[in-house]
């Protein structure tokens, strides 16, 4: 039987019951995992001396689970798929590691992702491309690429993610699975490899609402470790997932949405939109409102400029450490600096490069206030915009993405400058923190397509009870990749 494809209290019930022990999902989770890695390339490192742990209430114990490359784990490799940080072993776990332990989750793997979380597409792990499971001629998005498909494809029920633009809930939607960033701080980023330090969430993967749920309430909580963290304890994210949404308010963006707004749009985008729309009339059909309002399209239109300027000029700071004297592989020269130029130039992906030029440019001096500051000004800008829907809605509800998952083969996606705000809106939920999930709701051309739902920050209650009414609503809950042939 495939245990591994069961949510995690079916896992936990058997668990409990002795019809199953935690090295028979170990020693499943061992086997998928080579065989996905064969097809996929999901993974930093396989974790074959995984042991078990004792079953106990916890609905995590005895259960395998993957981490994200950008985790600090005690004693394994923890490279966040770079080669500026090959060899390094950490001695101390991050904070959700230590919380998962606490619980007694198995990790069985470490999966692989876009370097140090800066790409949208799989493609620049230090280990190769990622593939996605429902096609291997599709990219995963990224950048918790390994994390989506190992989890789409049933390796384990959930896969520790993290979302700095839309790196945990588009990769998701590509594979056919649930994806949730909870509100800024709610879970300590403390031991969680920096990229934006004011854009970063960490977060999870999962087949469905209530498994993301499940792992969330065990990971999240007040750290002395990380400054950025508030007192969740009163929230249960499983409390009132089953409450009615009947008296909920949602809203979509016209901007986003009307396929009048996009020129020469291929048929995957038509496609996507209307059954974006589909499932707006299903969800009408139950009687809960949902209304559509119209925004600035100037500012949309800058969400992603602004998106760029910050995290590169973040990303610059916080990876100024990335020398290779104190870790990582030694440069070669005759002098430190020599040494430090040498390690980086060898060490960082061209996109990585690309990134701290723009990040470095924009932070001199002469430039700060024309780009960086200017960004900050406009990020406040559209934040409060969506504040402002708040004031009447419960959640803004939009399709992720102009379409299924994108070829690997730049030369066969048909895309259009005019859908980058469908590429891009997802960042909104970094820039103001806000509660959003990911989930599937349909197929184009036999591949996943999903929606997201986006709640003003500390609503992850009520993010978690909508999400979970809608994805009922729908027969796509516990999907496993199937290889589009």
């Amino acid at each position: 039987m495939n245990y591994m494809y069961l949510s995690i209290e079916e896992l936990h019930d058997l668990l409990k019951s002795n019809k199953i022990t935690s090295r028979d999902l170990i020693n499943e989770s061992l086997i998928k995992s080579h065989e996905l890695q064969d097809k996929c390339n999901c993974f930093a490192t396989i974790l074959d001396y995984a042991k078990e742990n004792e079953i106990t209430d916890n609905y995590l114990s005895g259960i395998p689970y993957g981490i994200k490359a950008n985790y600090s784990t005690k004693d394994i490799e923890s490279t966040a798929s770079s080669n500026t940080l090959t060899g390094y072993v950490p001695f101390f776990d991050a904070t959700v590691i230590e919380k998962l332990k606490s619980a007694g989750a198995v990790a069985t793997n470490k999966t692989a992702m876009d370097e140090f979380g800066m790409g949208g597409t799989g493609t620049t792990a230090n280990t190769g491309i990622i593939r996605n499971p429902w096609d291997l001629k599709r990219m995963c998005a990224g950048s918790s690429s390994g994390s989506a498909a190992a989890v789409s494809y049933g390796v384990y029920p959930y896969a520790l993610g993290s979302d700095t633009g839309d790196s945990i809930r588009k990769p998701a939607a590509y594979c056919g699975i649930v994806g949730y960033k909870p509100t800024y701080g709610m879970v300590s980023r403390y031991g969680l490899f920096p990229f934006a330090s004011s854009l970063d969430h960490c977060g999870v993967l999962t087949r469905n609402v209530r498994d993301a749920a499940i792992v969330v309430n065990n990971i999240k909580g007040l750290d002395n470790k990380d400054m950025t963290t508030w007192d969740s304890s009163k929230i249960d994210l499983l409390s009132h997932i089953n409450d009615d949404i009947s008296s909920r308010k949602l809203c979509y963006i016209k901007e986003i949405v009307d396929i009048n707004n996009y020129s020469n749009p291929s048929e995957e985008l038509k496609s996507h939109l209307t059954n974006f729309m589909d499932k707006i009339e299903l969800i009408r059909s139950k009687g809960i409102t949902v209304e559509e309002v119209s925004v600035d399209k100037k500012l949309l239109d800058a969400v992603a400029s602004v998106y760029v300027i910050i995290s590169c000029c973040e990303a610059t700071s916080n990876m100024s450490n990335l020398t290779g004297i104190i870790y990582g592989p030694r440069g070669e020269g005759n002098n430190i600096y020599d040494m430090m130029r040498d390690h980086r130039t060898k060490g960082f992906s061209p996109l990585i490069k690309r990134r701290f030029v723009i990040g470095s440019y924009a932070l001199q001096r002469e430039n700060q206030e024309r780009y960086f500051n200017n960004a900050k000004r406009v990020r406040r800008l559209i934040v409060d915009m969506w504040k402002d829907l708040y004031k009447k809605y419960d959640a803004v509800i939009l399709p992720v993405g102009s379409g299924p998952a994108k070829y690997l083969d730049d030369n066969l996606n048909i895309l259009n400058e005019s859908s980058t705000i469908l590429e891009e809106h997802l960042q909104i939920g970094n820039f103001g923190g806000f509660p959003s999930i990911t989930i599937p709701d349909g197929f184009i051309n036999d591949l996943p397509v999903g929606l997201n739902i986006t709640c003003n920050t500390y609503e992850d209650e009520k993010l978690i009870n909508i999400a979970n009414y809608i994805e009922n609503l729908m027969p796509y809950k516990n999907q496993i990749a199937k290889e589009k042939k």
